[in-house]
């Protein structure tokens, strides 16, 4: 067992802790970017003026307007920008437009008031003139233009073309499915101050500290040194604050800089959605082909992620897409093309998981058409073709622990009781005409790491105070995962003291350098492997310290709960006493850790290599009900065991496995994203902008009986004190409420109907699926009549 993954005797990680912030959660008394500005004197307030166009030449920004408004203190144009005028990952995203347009709702410039309702009528006040250019809204659109920007990678093992040629049976068939919103409780909020010399501080609602301190610096032409970015925490990401928070950060920064006064940013919730990206929705085209067993032989698609307007992060998240279209199955043959539209839309960005959700999807959506077709049941199909030990992914990397997925699918069969419920699902069925329940099987198999290898690492920064207490600062930001509770669990774990002797400070770049994004599911593998090694430091430190007070070598010092105690036990000192004396003898307390995620090896250019550190497994089984009449249904039932590894707080684990279950659950089924694609002047407009229009799940769509347990004995090699990511994985474990409900709509048709589903799946989708499945029931018994 490695040093990274071994625990010692009595630790706190593993222990069920609540997280570290609930009481202030729920009690209102936890503070976040949006309640800073009240601290503070002279606030100015920050208001966009946004485009009425999706696609124009900007002829004319009247400004003047704008002055004449009580209380208006400055207009904010590209003029103003002193550095460069980029806030993208790729450089083709202007934090403000010079001379085009590119999206209905694209900031033209920012009014500063001395409250927001100033800023708001200066907004109001300000008038531009467009020349309007044709437009792509629709992701047809822009395939028919081909209009597309950035890489096109290709997945290519095998012979594809061959095996599906001479394959038993083949399939094929295209798939276009809509994108979410991040819908984050907190918007995107920003507060920036600049002191007497010149140095920026920056509270920002951010995922990614350090490339917001890169991208403030370039814009204001300052040395990343003057920059400081502080994360307390957020209420909520999701990835929509890994890239797009940094523009905002940059308005505050450059107002603060012209103006001398503190400048807020804050989004209210109509500005958030019509101004940030989404989840890329995507088109797919494939063809497939089966044995005579119902095995995979040979996979051929074509994957088109709607971009947007500018590249952001859809590279890689297409890149994501590719590597997981496999989702849990070996494809022996398989090529995979990938691209990415570029159309006159937000530019769509990061999302829990990342493209792996789409790829996964694509696959779902297969063997969910196809299995009535083989004259099999749908979840048999699936758990045929899982992988089994020897056997590697499309891009070459051995899968390692292929038995955890049939574990996992084993577990859930036992403990959610299927074989009972199945025969209980068909006596319903069969006395109930307009109403049909399903039962639907799907896995999860999910690479961990950032597919960029450059940023599978972490730093971190210990103090040991006189008193004993500890102060940690790492470079992972919170918001609402419970990472800070899992790192004050390593921490103590490491040290060896209680769990309250440790604190948390609030994530900042002047403490902790060029840190990576929270996000990939990475944050408590990398800062916590960070972490343990700035501890382990301390701790040696310590040992040495401890050996000669208690009379045997360093290496029998044992640290748990607060005592020092020799191998034997029967010597010990107390942690604070140990800590009194080490001071007194000049020794250091603190201590700067890194971890970087070793074995890890990516060539993009032909997508092959080891990306993934290892694999997350799991498996859900969901139950519907169907209404015949208008396509309304419940989610009777969710039944779900899923692999963390051992877990570092189990309490927290299990809501990231209930939450990310529920917000898969809302893409598939009720999220749905519209833009106006009609020839009107509101072409490109985000019709669906407010909780209104647009709807999240809500306890109502929760299941009535929702059963979560983790996967046993999963202990994972190589991951700190053996566990494994959870924040994303669970989402995909949702694809199962889905193919439940294309096997309830197919319960309405003639055994063997292959149902095609919309993705969302809103009532309104399943009705029209119904029908179509029901007709087609009917043409063929008419014509076996």
């Amino acid at each position: 067992m490695s040093q990274l993954s071994q625990r010692p005797g009595q630790p706190v990680v593993g222990e069920r802790h609540p997280h570290e912030s609930a009481v202030e959660h729920v009690t209102g008394s936890a503070l976040y970017t949006d309640d800073l500005d009240r601290r503070l004197v002279g606030v100015l307030h920050a208001y966009p003026v946004q485009s009425t166009q999706a696609h124009a030449k900007i002829l004319k920004v009247g400004i003047d307007g704008a002055y004449r408004v009580p209380g208006v203190v400055r207009v904010i144009t590209a003029s103003d920008i002193p550095g460069v005028n980029d806030q993208g990952a790729k450089h083709d995203e202007p934090m403000l437009p010079v001379d085009k347009i590119m999206f209905y709702g694209q900031p033209v410039v920012w009014v500063l008031g001395e409250d927001l309702e100033a800023a708001k009528a200066g907004a109001a006040a300000v008038e531009v003139d467009y020349e309007p250019l044709d437009s792509l809204i629709t992701l047809q659109d822009a395939i028919a233009a081909q209009s597309f920007h950035g890489i096109q990678p290709v997945i290519d093992k095998g012979d594809s073309q061959a095996a599906i040629r001479d394959a038993a049976q083949v399939f094929e068939g295209e798939f276009e499915f809509s994108g979410q919103e991040h819908f984050y409780l907190e918007t995107q909020n920003s507060l920036a101050m600049v002191d007497e010399i010149g140095q920026v501080m920056i509270h920002s609602s951010t995922q990614h500290p350090t490339e917001t301190q890169d991208i403030v610096s370039h814009i204001l032409g300052i040395p990343a040194h003057r920059v400081t970015v502080q994360v307390l925490r957020m209420g909520g990401a999701f990835g929509g604050k890994e890239m797009q928070s940094h523009g905002y950060a940059a308005v505050a920064a450059l107002g603060a800089l012209l103006t001398g006064r503190p400048v807020r940013v804050r989004l209210d919730r109509t500005v958030d959605i019509t101004m940030t990206g989404k989840r890329h929705g995507f088109h797919a085209s494939w063809k497939i082909g089966f044995d005579d067993e119902g095995k995979i032989v040979g996979l051929d698609a074509t994957l088109t992620a709607d971009g947007g307007w500018s590249l952001d992060l859809s590279e890689p998240v297409l890149t994501r897409a590719l590597c997981h279209i496999d989702n849990a199955y070996w494809i022996p043959n398989i090529r995979v093309h990938g691209r990415v539209a570029k159309c006159h839309k937000t530019s769509q960005t990061a999302f829990r998981g990342f493209g792996g959700p789409q790829g996964m999807l694509v696959m779902e959506d297969i063997l969910g058409r196809v299995a009535p077709q083989l004259g099999m049941g749908a979840s048999e199909l699936r758990r045929r073709n899982f992988y089994v030990q020897g056997q590697d992914t499309p891009y070459y990397q051995p899968v390692r622990h292929p038995e955890r997925m049939e574990a996992a699918w084993q577990q859930l069969l036992d403990g959610a009781e299927i074989e009972r419920r199945e025969a209980e699902i068909a006596r319903f069925n069969g006395s109930h005409e307009h109403a049909k329940r399903a039962l639907a099987l799907t896995p999860v198999k999910f690479g961990i790491s950032f597919n960029l290898t450059a940023f599978n690492q972490a730093g971190a920064l210990v103090l040991v105070y006189k008193d004993g207490s500890v102060l940690v600062n790492h470079g992972g930001t919170e918001m609402g995962q419970g990472l800070h509770t899992k790192i004050l669990q390593v921490a103590a774990t490491t040290l060896g003291v209680p769990l309250d002797s440790v604190r948390i400070a609030p994530t900042r770049t002047d403490k902790v350098p060029n840190t990576s994004a929270t996000a990939a599911s990475s944050g408590s593998d990398l800062n916590g492997g960070a972490v343990k090694d700035a501890c382990e430091q301390i701790r040696e430190r310590l040992a040495e310290v401890a050996a000669v007070k208690l009379g045997v070598p360093a290496h029998e010092i044992r640290f748990s709960r607060g005592t020092v105690s020799s191998l034997s036990g029967r010597e010990s000192i107390g942690w604070n006493e140990l800590v009194h004396a080490a001071y007194f003898q000049r020794v250091q307390l603190s201590a700067a850790g890194f971890y970087r995620t070793e074995g890890l090896h990516w060539d993009l250019d032909i997508m092959k290599g080891e990306p993934f550190k290892y694999f997350a497994y799991g498996a859900a089984a969901s139950e519907v009900e169907v209404s015949r009449f208008d396509g309304s249904y419940t989610l009777r039932r969710v039944d779900v065991v899923h692999d963390v590894g051992d877990s570092l707080s189990p309490l927290i684990d299990l809501g990231q496995i209930e939450g990310g279950f529920v917000q898969g659950t809302g893409w598939l089924t009720l999220e749905d994203l519209r833009w106006d694609a009609s020839d009107r002047p509101t072409r490109g407009r985000l019709a669906t902008q407010s909780a209104s229009t647009y709807k999240i799940p809500s306890l109502s769509e929760m299941p009535e009986v929702f059963n979560v347990s983790l996967l046993d004995k999963a202990h994972e090699e190589g991951a700190v004190y053996g566990s494994k990511a959870v924040g994303e994985p669970p989402l995909m474990l949702s694809l199962s409420v889905r193919e439940a409900l294309r096997q309830a709509i197919a319960g309405f048709a003639e055994p063997g109907t292959s149902v095609c589903l919309a993705s969302p799946a809103t009532p309104e989708a399943v009705f029209w699926a119904v029908q179509a499945a029901r007709e087609h029931s009917a043409l063929i018994s008419g014509r076996s009549s």
